[in-house]
């Protein structure tokens, strides 16, 4: 019985190192994918807003969506 006991001790550390490697194949996914869309944050930045390229941009939505819209707000007396 001691013996079935022992292999059933083996059995649950070998699944809970399955565990790990699975946690860590996740973390480096997920470290790898936060990376990317970093650089790519940057390279947006840098390359299509960098230097004064910022005053060139043209906004599809400007005006359309005002902060404030009288037609909606107004005063109630």
């Amino acid at each position: 019985m001691t013996s079935f006991f022992l292999f059933l001790s083996d059995a649950f550390k070998w699944s809970f190192g399955l565990f790990d490697a699975a946690g860590n194949l996740i973390n480096w996914v997920l470290f790898l994918v936060a990376s990317a869309l970093f650089t790519y944050w940057c390279w947006v930045l840098v390359s299509k807003l960098g230097g004064d390229k910022d005053k060139e941009y043209f906004s599809p939505t400007e005006g359309k969506y005002p902060y404030y819209d009288p037609k909606i707000h107004r005063k109630e007396d």
